[in-house]
């Protein structure tokens, strides 16, 4: 079974026919300029909750959001990044979610957002919050230890017992690890840490062998020459990296990226969901957003609105259920 998630076919299935033109014919009914006023979002200083550590793709997401946010001067008291880990992210989306209705409150969306919940780890699910807008999709990059003696993908052929690190107990790392295990009949073993931030000190420190980061994760320790790269998740090379192949070209049918979005807690005011919905696509849009976030960190532009996100959104938990059934990490 190909080995796929969110590929360019699903996000082409997002962005062209139908789906594609419910999208211009919603941000062409969306009030412009004053009409998103800021009555209609947020009151006072906003909070950005990331449910981990700091250091880590989610955390670095939400603090070019909030730069971009607080830059353009949408926001009236401004917006502030707080990090409340644990859980596997159920301490923080737990925290979002306690606060219904409120346009003041929003956070980030991870794998976490979606796995955690089948796995019956969190009280809230994706269906517990008001989708604001995806913003972004994120590769991964296959690392070791620029010091290891594992050089490409082929030398991991039938390894047994290499520690490959995830954040939380299922995320994107544990299912591309897992399909790694099949691809090249091999076995891991895959240890959870709190953020992606320990597991860069994990492998830089050698206390384990593999590493699936996003970009803005671990590109400078890859340029620095700390970490070498095997291999991308995307479909098509990373600019920053043209010298590392993906994992189509080496022959194995892994292909996996992160869509990255924001949400809020459930019973936002349709007016106020206009507001970030206009506010994020202004950041989307913005060349600050380009050369800060996307370029520096080779991640993939992308924008939804909250509709279309929202429908992407059963979608990704759906696929995440699928894989996770698939790769025996949902028994029942």
């Amino acid at each position: 079974m190909a080995a796929t998630f969110l590929d360019r076919s699903i996000f082409t299935r997002f962005l062209t026919g139908a789906l594609s033109a419910a999208l211009v014919a919603t941000f062409a009914a969306l009030p412009a300029g004053p009409a998103a006023a800021a009555s209609d979002g947020p009151t006072r200083a906003v909070t950005m909750v990331v449910p981990f550590s700091a250091g880590g793709g989610s955390d670095v997401l939400a603090r070019q959001i909030a730069a971009a946010l607080n830059e353009s001067g949408k926001l009236p008291k401004g917006l502030v990044v707080e990090n409340r880990p644990g859980g596997s992210g159920a301490v923080g989306y737990s925290l979002l979610a306690s606060h219904k209705g409120d346009p003041n409150w929003i956070a980030t969306v991870s794998v976490s957002f979606f796995t955690t919940p089948l796995l019956g780890q969190s009280p809230v699910s994706y269906k517990d919050f008001t989708p604001l807008a995806a913003i972004a999709q994120d590769p991964y990059i296959l690392v070791v230890k620029a010091s290891s003696d594992i050089k490409s993908v082929n030398d991991l052929k039938g390894k047994q017992g290499l520690i490959a690190a995830t954040t939380g107990i299922v995320a994107d790392p544990t299912i591309l690890a897992k399909m790694l295990e099949k691809a090249v009949g091999a076995s891991f073993k895959i240890v959870p840490y709190e953020g992606d931030g320990e597991v860069l000190s994990a492998i830089l420190g050698g206390h384990v062998n593999l590493q699936f980061g996003n970009p803005s994760e671990i590109l400078a320790q890859i340029k620095s020459g700390d970490l070498r790269a095997l291999a991308v998740s995307s479909g098509a090379r990373l600019a920053a990296l043209p010298d590392v192949p993906t994992f189509k070209e080496l022959g194995y049918d892994i292909e996996l990226v992160q869509l990255r979005g924001v949400v809020g807690p459930k019973g936002i005011p349709e007016g106020a969901i206009a507001f970030w919905e206009n506010a994020l696509k202004a950041v989307a849009e913005s060349k600050a957003w380009k050369t800060n976030y996307l370029d520096r960190f080779n991640v993939q532009p992308l924008f939804m609105g909250s509709r279309q996100f929202g429908e992407a959104m059963a979608g990704v938990s759906a696929r995440y259920e699928a894989l996770m059934r698939e790769q025996g990490l949902i028994k029942k």
